[in-house]
């Protein structure tokens, strides 16, 4: 842990990593903070302020006299007081589930969205209550670490935050498609229409780092996004 960063930002960013790894796993305590002076040779007031960095972030709970619990390993939590639309289904007791599709590499040229080389492309779908619900194109630039770490059924973010692609700030686009044969294969839309979704995932040097289409049936199920205000 030496050199000219920040100490606790260094430490806050790999208990940060440890978390989203699930070495900590949800609901679970977090060492001590002689441990975890001990772990990182540093100070205590530099453990205290990591661990309140991931405290504010909706990472940690610390409670006088039982220690910091682990209350969420979600990716996005420094983002918006919004709610994923996956933790708003799971909220209303809905079953999302992942499936891996394909894995692929395409020209960035292809998309128009000014990349240039080699991007992987990643196909998922999503499937509510056991049923096609959202077709997942995801488009990784600059990808150098093996996508074939990342399982069928884990958070991409949570992979990209792991592998120190940490997202800062989105934009999502929302429009209406036409339903082509290669949509229905996947999503067997009654309808002629699916929402169209666009993410751009930014890091803090303004990169790309995660683009993706994802066109969802919400004659299933509706796409919703709830606040905190």
């Amino acid at each position: 842990m030496k050199g000219k960063k920040v100490l606790y930002l260094e430490v806050a960013m790999q208990l940060k990593h440890d978390i989203l790894k699930e070495k900590y796993p949800l609901n679970t305590l977090i060492p001590s903070e002689t441990e975890l002076e001990a772990q990182f040779k540093v100070s205590k007031i530099t453990i205290r302020k990591a661990v309140e960095i991931l405290v504010q972030e909706g990472y940690l709970e610390k409670k006088s006299g039982k220690g910091t619990t682990v209350i969420s390993n979600r990716p996005f939590n420094k983002l918006s007081k919004a709610l994923s639309f996956s933790t708003v289904l799971e909220n209303k007791g809905l079953t999302l589930q992942k499936k891996l599709i394909a894995i692929e590499e395409i020209n960035g040229k292809e998309l128009g969205i000014g990349l240039a080389g080699k991007v992987v492309k990643l196909t998922r779908m999503y499937y509510l209550e056991g049923e096609p619900y959202i077709l997942f194109e995801h488009y990784l630039p600059n990808m150098t670490q093996s996508i074939e770490s990342l399982s069928s059924d884990s958070s991409l973010y949570s992979w990209l935050a792991y592998q120190g692609k940490d997202i800062s700030y989105i934009k999502d686009e929302f429009d209406v498609a036409e339903v082509t044969p290669e949509m229905n294969r996947y999503l067997e839309i009654s309808k002629p229409f699916a929402l169209k979704r666009q993410r751009y995932s930014y890091n803090v040097q303004n990169e790309l780092i995660e683009y993706s289409i994802a066109y969802y049936d919400i004659a299933r199920e509706p796409y919703s996004i709830e606040y905190e205000v």
